[in-house]
């Protein structure tokens, strides 16, 4: 798949939705025993990047030096389910401070009222953090009203058929 394509998905007003709205990313990697990982992880978007931080020292950090291939899902629990399907390749850099997105990341999720406080947390505890860039190599939407799963497409066309 190339960037234009991509693009043109994550352009889609439910991509738009999933990617600015209050719903965490599910990020999966494999672990450094080969076995995969998913976590629900805060993100915002930088241009054509998906982009996480974390802990310098977090699992997911050594994990993705050692193999950058990652997946992300962004869903609503809604019906129809609105569902955006991410394949990437992680970059790695140690910045100091908190980024100003993670901050932004992270007001997606609470109230006005507990920002504040939960961002001079996070200040004050982190001297530095990783930040994670996922170069987008693919990507799909699933809002179950344009696009379905192609295993469901697969079916309504046999069963139309004949």
């Amino acid at each position: 798949m190339n960037k234009q394509q991509i693009a043109e998905i994550l352009a889609k007003p439910y991509a738009q939705d999933l990617l600015n709205g209050s719903e965490p990313a599910r990020f999966a990697y494999d672990g450094l025993d080969g076995d995969p990982r998913v976590i629900p992880i805060g993100f915002w978007v930088e241009g054509d990047q998906i982009v996480i931080a974390t802990v310098p020292k977090s699992a997911k950090v050594a994990a993705l030096k050692k193999n950058p291939k990652v997946a992300l899902t962004i869903d609503t629990g809604a019906f129809p389910p609105k569902v955006l399907l991410l394949r990437g390749t992680a970059e790695l850099e140690l910045v100091p401070g908190v980024p100003e997105g993670y901050l932004v990341a992270g007001h997606k999720v609470m109230t006005d009222e507990q920002y504040p406080a939960w961002a001079e947390g996070v200040q004050g505890l982190y001297d530095e953090m990783v930040v994670i860039r996922v170069t987008l190599t693919w990507a799909k939407l699933l809002d179950f009203e344009t696009t379905i799963p192609k295993a469901v497409e697969d079916i309504i066309r046999e069963k139309t058929a004949g």
